[in-house]
């Protein structure tokens, strides 16, 4: 059994601020007994104007969210899971980065974004994250105490051929932080992550960005832990910074996918 928790935050604009808005939520968690600590998509900055969002952005190792983040694992003996940061890559590019941070402070795994959101709203709400960050291009499983963990970010919900390859990988916990935005949030967010458990068999955790922040952009928040068999196991009903503790039990990955089989029933066939 693993508990984990969940930080649902409403990150600022500026780096030193953000770190001031999320150490607080990970105290309460490891405080409340959460082994693996995951935070939302977006941990260390939020800002769409790109002219204000660039010149701060540092390299994964420089950042200083991601450094508060080690130094908070080293203090409790825990894992953090950076859901994502908004980090320079290599040239000079832009990634949008989820870490696994190890309890001795040490960085465990890396998953770059591999789906960007490119999208006109009906309510006028414009995103191009093509135009910030670069794709990354692998899937990736890492494990944490014996548990193995797919990672994934917010509109990589919306594929499920990543969830299939990741659960055929091994993963027995889909990890999805996200920044969903209002009106999507409130159609698709708690349908889809329920659609991603039940498909795979497998736990789905997702902290959320919530409520209205400095750049002007609106986050859905709704925090959501998900069981294999598609059950909510815990939520938050709100876009207030919070946190959310639940437990996993390995035992109920196979319980599921034994009574469905759907990854082992599946067969190749020619297209329409």
């Amino acid at each position: 059994m693993m508990k984990v928790g969940l930080i649902q935050t409403r990150t600022p604009a500026t780096l030193d601020a953000a770190l001031a808005h999320l150490e607080p939520l990970v105290r309460e968690a490891a405080a409340g007994g959460a082994r693996l600590i995951a935070t939302p998509e977006g941990s260390n900055i939020l800002q769409k104007d790109r002219a204000k969002l660039l010149p701060q952005l540092r390299t994964l190792d420089e950042d200083p969210v991601v450094l508060g983040l080690q130094a908070l694992a080293r203090e409790f003996g825990v894992w953090v899971l950076a859901g994502s940061v908004l980090v320079l890559r290599e040239g000079g590019k832009v990634a949008n980065r989820q870490a696994l941070i190890a309890p001795d402070g040490g960085l465990r795994a890396t998953y770059d974004k591999l789906h960007m959101f490119d999208v006109d709203l009906p309510t006028g709400e414009t995103a191009r994250e093509s135009e910030t960050y670069t794709p990354g291009d692998r899937a990736v499983v890492s494990e944490v105490d014996g548990l193995k963990f797919g990672h994934s970010i917010c509109y990589d919900l919306r594929f499920p051929a990543l969830y299939r390859a990741l659960a055929l990988a091994g993963a027995q916990v889909m990890a999805i932080p996200a920044a969903f935005t209002r009106p999507t949030g409130e159609a698709h967010w708690e349908v889809l992550m329920r659609a991603r458990a039940i498909e795979t068999g497998a736990y789905v955790i997702a902290p959320a960005q919530g409520g209205f922040h400095e750049d002007g952009r609106g986050t859905w928040g709704r925090s959501i832990v998900v069981g294999p068999w598609g059950e909510v196991i815990g939520k938050l009903d709100h876009d207030e910074p919070d946190v959310l503790l639940a437990d996993l039990d390995p035992a109920a990955v196979e319980k599921a996918r034994t009574a469905i089989p759907a990854l082992a029933n599946a067969r190749a066939f020619t297209g329409p």
